[in-house]
């Protein structure tokens, strides 16, 4: 009787443990989220737990490329959602790194605008869907500099040395330097490159910081009085400051579309339709465009965001800068180039 007991006791305290750790239920109990920094405030992570019931983890990437080289180190199912750009999603596409999405699982996939839909890079949005949109945007504060600036050739003004942040992403600041000398910004003509590597080796003096996790620290701080960064840390940068001034170059802006996607072999798939879902809502969209003022994409929380948001053109940004912008393109083994001219830049 006693040995009956003993064996009922270790099987109760087995099923016990289980339930406590949720191990009956591990892969409906997670979402594991890899993301850039500085892009869904914990707010908003903290609430959608409270609503679901759903653990977060979550981690964070400062380029398009460190976000692939997390994943196709890390073991398949280690991460459930992820944020790529644009050319990263066609790079994962043709890497079958991406699980197809179930659209029909997604209640507010409706919210998000017809107009950054069905893009390049995933036509059918088979294997994504937008989050929001950026823009390149040059910050200057007007307590400091005077100058006329409205192209990226002004930079490179000897007056501004040790005085400039910049984005630390090769492909933007290359692509900048295309364009500042008439190019494409994705060419793989090794001539155009060469131009480019000069152009950004004359820049280099004024060069204070490459920055891509909060170049707009600079700005506030005032240890730089000018910055090419992202649309929403001027803004957010402005906030801080009045003096700080957007300007959208004449040679255009470099664009990106950041996308949810789930991995290949994402273990909490269910979990993950859950969290797009969830920030997909227009009230919960709205708590972050307004903590991390990019381009909105969703059609449901435009009515929500108030004028300091909508007249803002470096958070809402213009749709002419849009029309007249240019995306990063996958250029396959050609990126090699860009690898070896960045090494020799920075």
């Amino acid at each position: 009787m006693k040995k009956v007991m003993k064996i009922s006791i270790t099987i109760g305290c087995i099923l016990g443990i289980c339930l406590l750790s949720g191990c009956s239920k591990e892969t409906n109990q997670v979402v594991n989220v890899l993301n850039w920094s500085s892009y869904i405030p914990d707010s908003v992570i903290r609430e959608f737990e409270k609503e679901t019931g759903l653990q977060v983890n979550y981690s964070t990437y400062s380029s398009n490329e460190e976000c692939l080289a997390k994943v196709s180190s890390a073991k398949e199912g280690t991460y459930d959602l992820i944020f790529p750009s644009d050319y990263m999603i066609e790079i994962m596409i043709k890497r079958e790194m991406l699980e197809p999405l179930e659209q029909n699982k997604l209640q507010n996939i409706n919210n998000i605008d017809s107009f950054y839909l069905n893009q390049s890079f995933d036509p059918e949005n088979k294997y994504s869907i937008p989050f929001v949109m950026a823009s390149t945007v040059i910050a200057v504060n007007r307590e400091h500099i005077s100058d006329d600036i409205t192209s990226y050739q002004d930079l490179l003004n000897e007056n501004y040395r040790n005085n400039i942040t910049l984005i630390d992403d090769q492909r933007i600041i290359i692509g900048i330097a295309l364009l500042a000398n008439g190019y494409d910004m994705n060419t793989v003509n090794e001539e155009e490159l060469e131009i480019a590597k000069d152009w950004l080796l004359k820049l280099k003096p004024n060069i204070k910081a490459f920055d891509s996790d909060s170049p707009k620290n600079f700005l506030i701080t005032e240890e730089s009085d000018i910055a090419v960064l992202w649309n929403a840390e001027a803004a957010l940068a402005y906030q801080e400051n009045h003096n700080i001034e957007f300007i959208y170059p004449v040679e255009g802006s470099a664009l990106s579309m950041d996308n949810f996607a789930i991995p290949k072999g994402a273990r909490n798939q269910e979990a993950a339709y859950q969290f797009i879902d969830y920030i997909l809502r227009a009230d919960v969209m709205e708590k972050i465009i307004k903590s991390y003022p990019y381009k909105n994409v969703n059609q449901a929380t435009q009515s929500l965001l108030g004028p300091d948001y909508l007249y803002n053109i470096a958070s809402n940004i213009p749709t002419s800068i849009i029309e007249n912008g240019f995306y990063v393109k996958n250029i396959g083994e050609s990126v090699k180039l860009y690898d070896k001219l960045w090494a020799e830049i920075k």
